[in-house]
């Protein structure tokens, strides 16, 4: 199966395209190598842990086995447009964005552009593919579409949901207009909302390297809401494997369905103290920790029913806290050549 994959430089692109590829689809990834989040150097790290071997940033195309990488911005329409059109795909996967909830509340402009402009291109781009040829869409949202919810566990079928951020806002957009478009124009498109995604390659603005970086340099680690955050932390290897189901199809008992949302999630949430004592246990220091007031645009907690997810998909988490803190840390120390 062809597949294109948007944002495949990114932390949850990367993993995706490996297992996609792995399974024998041919993969088409394409990212704008942006660095307004995070250095462009981790992105160029995860594209050679792909096996490409030239330089992303000059040369216009690079293959590598079943995948091909090419240097592209969504916001671009008639690259994105031609390249749809003339691709073949059969899927595409849209996991291009600019992410980071406090961010977006700093850079509105370039998050509305990217998130929600970009996300539009893709969309329209699919619409204007002939029926009989038109892939299926495939696209990232988030769990901080929920906002400040208090009805738990967050249930896809809970409407009454304000986000309290740019970001969330773009992704609400994102469902709202992928929706729209499929009852008008007959394409099918599955929207993910993702729970709080950590692993190996991850974003270094997340938890995870943060607190990292704190315990290996003796600087303080600021919990905000004074350490009384709960957030449903997911496995990058979980969070693939439940969207590799839906790319491939296996689910819903054989059925076509036009337009759905999905959490994917661990269904545990786990407050920032017991987060950052099990990443302590790996490392093996102990952390100096200082306790802060709530941050604009945050919430207080994240917790997927996935129950939705586990009967259409057969979907069920598979990696606790602890091995996959294991995990990071593993990676972590290696790539960046810890010495403790």
């Amino acid at each position: 199966m062809k597949i294109l994959i948007t944002g495949m430089a990114g932390f949850i692109g990367m993993h995706l395209a490996k297992v996609l590829s792995a399974a024998g689809h041919e993969i088409t990834g394409i990212d704008n190598l942006s660095s307004i989040t995070y250095e462009a150097s981790l992105k160029l790290g995860r594209l050679q842990a792909l096996g490409f071997t030239g330089d992303p940033l000059s040369e216009p195309r690079l293959e590598h086995d079943n995948l091909t990488f090419m240097r592209l911005d969504l916001t671009d329409e008639d690259a994105i447009t031609k390249l749809i059109a003339e691709g073949g795909f059969a899927v595409v996967v849209n996991l291009a964005a600019l992410a980071g909830v406090r961010l977006s509340t700093r850079e509105p402009e370039a998050y509305f552009k990217s998130n929600a402009d970009g996300f539009f291109n893709v969309l329209n781009a699919i619409r204007l593919v002939p029926q009989g040829r038109r892939p299926r869409l495939v696209f990232a949202s988030s769990s901080s579409v929920y906002g400040d919810c208090t009805k738990v566990p967050f249930s896809e079928d809970n409407t009454e949901i304000e986000q309290v951020s740019v970001y969330a806002a773009t992704k609400r957009i994102n469902e709202i207009i992928a929706r729209t478009y499929a009852s008008l124009y007959q394409l099918d498109a599955i929207g993910l909302r993702f729970f709080t995604v950590y692993g190996p390659w991850g974003r270094p603005d997340m938890a995870p390297f943060i607190f990292t970086r704190a315990l290996l340099s003796g600087k303080e680690i600021t919990l905000f809401n004074q350490g009384k955050l709960r957030r449903d932390f997911t496995y990058v290897d979980d969070i693939v494997e439940g969207v590799r189901r839906i790319v491939e199809g296996r689910g819903n008992q054989g059925k076509a369905v036009p337009f759905a949302v999905y959490n994917i999630g661990c269904g545990t949430p786990i407050e920032l103290f017991d987060f950052v004592h099990e990443l302590e246990s790996a490392v093996g220091i102990k952390g100096n920790l200082i306790l802060g007031a709530m941050q604009q645009g945050d919430v207080h907690q994240t917790y997927a029913d996935v129950s939705k997810l586990q009967r259409d998909y057969a979907f069920r988490p598979q990696v606790s806290l602890h091995e996959g803190i294991g995990r990071f840390w593993d990676w972590y120390k290696n790539y960046y050549q810890v010495k403790i």
